[in-house]
């Protein structure tokens, strides 16, 4: 498998169970998606199937906020012959001999100038994240709460622990053990988890 994606230039990112930002892009699809698709449902939201292939073409002929392109554009090199588009009575075809030439060149053109639009955008949300973003120092036997799962109601905790670091799988992954229950262990980022300090008590 890995012959494969490295033949095909695919980079195989691994996601985090529960943390949806690992899986940035599909997230962000899927709610953009979702919210086309509650548009156009009945009240019951019974037939998203009947809607579904309305909502994709809007979505591929649609401009996208961090390419610029359209993806029916990038995908076919001309944009989509929409119904409310002017057409002419009468269309004559002429036969281009350089036209799958002339496609080549413009995908060629498209797909670089999307490219520039999605690192200069990356660029820029790093640059958000990354103003109010503090990185933890935490390393095997730590203690941390982590915070809680599906909350319910608001009266729920929102962290959970102590529990004890025995591993660290990257520079923000760790697998934690809860200090008491020790056969729960969990896989965890940075994000979700709080350091856990000491408190000395000084005798005057």
């Amino acid at each position: 498998m890995n012959k494969l994606f490295e033949n095909l230039g695919v980079t195989h990112l691994y996601s985090t169970v529960c943390h949806s930002p690992t899986n940035g892009q599909i997230e962000r699809f899927n709610a953009t998606m979702d919210g086309k698709i509650a548009t156009l449902c009945d009240e019951r939201r019974t037939n998203w199937d009947e809607v579904l292939q309305l909502v994709t073409f809007n979505y591929n002929t649609s401009i996208h906020v961090t390419t610029e392109q359209t993806q029916f554009e990038m995908m076919y090199g001309r944009q989509a012959t929409l119904p409310f588009g002017q057409q002419n009575e009468i269309i004559s075809l002429t036969q281009d001999p350089e036209h799958s030439q002339k496609i080549r060149i413009f995908l060629k053109k498209i797909v670089h100038e999307a490219r520039n639009n999605i690192i200069k955008n990356q660029q820029q949300y790093k640059a958000r994240y990354d103003l109010n973003r503090q990185d933890l120092l935490l390393k095997a036997n730590d203690l941390v709460l982590v915070k809680t799962r599906n909350i319910r109601n608001k009266f729920d905790i929102r962290y959970e622990g102590p529990f004890k670091i025995i591993k660290q799988l990257g520079s923000k992954t760790f697998i934690v053990q809860h200090v008491k229950k020790l056969t729960l262990t969990r896989q965890v980022t940075m994000d979700v988890i709080v350091p856990l300090v000491k408190r000395w008590n000084l005798i005057q």
